[in-house]
């Protein structure tokens, strides 16, 4: 059975067994896995009470898995490092989960989810998972689920996790507040035009990775890289001590892969040796907690008879500046209080 973005429906006459599909995930069932992250990314009552049960469950035997967010702009190669990097590393006895993010049309909604043509090879191994998800309007360059499904990955077994995102854009920085390491990747000639690089992406990435270092792109490579080498030595020092590190790498012929993994084995072990991976995974919690708190205020509003037209009548106010955004939100926390 392939392991390709699963079509498992949840059909209304279903009886979903939130125990049957723990029991499967802790025994690394990738069918299980699948209809898990169905389930978390249903928009459903039903399953959204299902999966706060499944996820709770999953959170007791949480593992230090180590989650990588890999982002860079469409076309530079994401998928095809991914694929040469996670079959190098199976061979090393890990079983690596693709969580690759497709845009959506904003228009439509629709996705294309393409990562299962780009990734052939690591799609048909036993010892991988790859589930493409579409990104919906969702800002960040994740899926809105991510989170809920990184947990479901790790309970399953599969170790490390990559998020794939969409690309770098202004909002794309949501994937580091849900991972442990950050890599971007560029193409040879983006040292050209250093200034469409965000500075934040800058900053947060801790391997900045030149793909595509073959064949005649490598003066061009080797440019780039001699370019982002200076940019890097004048970025402000990270909170958990790791100097930024960057590298050329060919997702076609495979050279640098074990060198990337090399690097991203010494940031895990030098990240848990001071502390900063626990510590980070304490932020991480947090941050959770306030997003889905402000989540639920925000569908009070929205869902409860009484407080929606409230809500709908402030929103208006507000909109057309008969009433201070901050003197609305007093207005109907205390709403809430009460």
């Amino acid at each position: 059975m392939s392991n390709l973005n699963p079509k498992i429906k949840l059909n209304k006459k279903e009886n979903i067994n939130i125990d049957k599909i723990y029991s499967g995930l802790l025994q690394g069932d990738r069918f299980s896995l699948g209809k898990a992250i169905t389930l978390i990314e249903s928009t459903k009552p039903t399953h959204k009470e299902m999966t706060k049960k499944l996820i709770s469950e999953c959170l007791k035997t949480q593992k230090d898995t180590l989650r990588i967010g890999i982002t860079g702009a469409p076309g530079v190669g994401k998928s095809s490092l991914l694929e040469k990097l996670g079959m190098y590393i199976i061979e090393k006895g890990f079983k690596p989960a693709v969580l690759a993010i497709d845009p959506s049309s904003n228009i439509s909604g629709g996705s294309i989810l393409g990562d299962k043509t780009r990734m052939p090879e690591l799609s048909m191994s036993e010892n991988a998972f790859i589930r493409p998800s579409p990104a919906g309007k969702n800002l960040g360059g994740v899926a809105k689920k991510t989170n809920e499904s990184i947990i479901a990955v790790e309970c399953a077994g599969f170790n490390p996790i990559f998020v794939e995102t969409v690309g770098v854009g202004q909002s794309e920085t949501a994937v580091h507040s849900m991972t442990d390491l950050f890599i971007l990747l560029i193409q040879p000639g983006a040292g050209d035009d250093i200034q469409g690089i965000k500075r934040g992406i800058m900053e947060m990435a801790d391997i900045i990775v030149v793909n595509k270092a073959d064949g005649e792109n490598i003066i061009n490579a080797e440019k780039t890289f001699n370019q982002y080498s200076g940019i890097i030595s004048l970025l402000p020092e990270k909170e958990s001590g790791w100097k930024t590190k960057i590298m050329m790498i060919s997702a076609l012929t495979g050279n640098g892969v074990k060198e990337l993994w090399q690097i991203i084995t010494e940031y895990e072990n030098n990240a848990k040796t001071t502390g900063y991976y626990r510590k980070n995974r304490k932020n991480q919690n947090l941050s959770l907690f306030n997003e889905y708190l402000f989540n639920n205020l925000i569908e009070i509003f929205n869902t409860d008879p009484n407080l929606n037209s409230l809500y709908t009548e402030t929103k208006k106010k507000v909109e057309t500046g008969l009433m201070s955004y901050y003197d609305a939100g007093d207005f109907l926390l205390k709403l809430l209080t009460k």
